[in-house]
């Protein structure tokens, strides 16, 4: 390696590497600079709105590149820009190329004439096979409408050894029950997916939803929405409120916010790949008083 700068040594000695710069806080960041200078290099620019995102616009077409840790995912429509891009890349680092997207973070893609479809059979039957729930009755929805779990609900549990996010300090009967029935349904819908049509019109809309005070035991309630590019879901969030409220609107209006800000990010990023929204993107909300 070489010596930082800075770093007087003696002539004709080499430095003993006692840690890695791999594991380390700033190896994200070392990374990222050698790689985002190389691209800059190789004629693309970040986008400033999502710094992973490299894109490249020639006379001859336009190639994306999406970056996550050290696995890419290259998009074009000029086939031998992304094969000269390739070959750079191979020159500076040490690459493989898996050629048609098929597997990415744990996302398996199959294409076909009409689009492509998006799926996680292999990591929902990794989590079905490592959590080995009981055959039991099939279910064709995760929950029953208008289930309220809450920290008193059914008995403790003398092997707690179930995954419990919400109720991890104190999981009792009932929320073991109800994980083992999400996992029922994972093992039954293990091969659904999302469905992306090459016909859609790239037109956004959003949809916007809240469960007022949905958590009995602190009165929080529920942000939801949803944003489509056309006829596919695209971006999805269900999250609890930090701060209670006092009425209906209020928390409808922050979950408008919410929707709003992940609209405005999404159609920055459309944008920048060369698909702007030349009207105003639709809003849905079923609160009349909100409205």
């Amino acid at each position: 390696m070489k010596p930082p700068p800075g770093l007087t040594h003696p002539p004709n000695k080499v430095c003993r590497l006692q840690r890695a710069l791999y594991g380390l806080k700033q190896s994200p960041r070392a990374w990222y600079a050698k790689f985002s200078a190389i691209m800059s290099e190789l004629g693309f620019t970040s986008s400033p709105h999502d710094t992973t995102f490299f894109i490249r616009k020639t006379a001859r077409g336009m190639v994306l590149l999406l970056l996550y840790v050290d696995d890419m995912i290259i998009i074009r429509d000029d086939v031998a820009s992304v094969e000269e891009l390739k070959q750079s890349l191979s020159q500076k680092f040490e690459m493989k190329d898996f050629s048609v997207l098929s597997y990415f973070l744990w996302l398996e893609v199959t294409f076909s004439n009409d689009g492509y479809l998006l799926s996680q059979v292999k990591y929902a039957s990794d989590l079905v096979s490592k959590a080995e729930p009981n055959d039991g009755e099939s279910v064709s929805k995760p929950l029953e409408p208008n289930v309220k779990l809450t920290p008193m609900d059914g008995s403790p549990l003398f092997d707690p050894t179930c995954y419990l996010q919400l109720f991890m300090a104190a999981p009792r009967s009932t929320h073991c029950a109800t994980v083992l029935r999400i996992l029922h349904y994972v093992k039954e819908t293990l091969f659904h997916g999302l469905h992306f049509s090459t016909n859609s019109f790239p037109v956004v809309r959003a949809y916007s939803d809240v469960d007022w005070a949905g958590y009995p035991s602190n009165r929080r309630s529920t942000t939801s929405y949803y944003l489509f590019l056309g006829n596919s879901l695209i971006s999805w969030r269900s999250k609890k409120q930090t701060i209670p409220s006092r009425s209906s609107i209020e928390d409808e209006y922050r979950a408008l916010g919410d929707t709003t800000s992940e609209l405005l990010s999404l159609q920055r990023l459309l944008e920048d790949m060369g698909i702007p929204q030349h009207s105003s993107t639709e809003l849905y909300c079923d609160n009349q008083s909100a409205m």
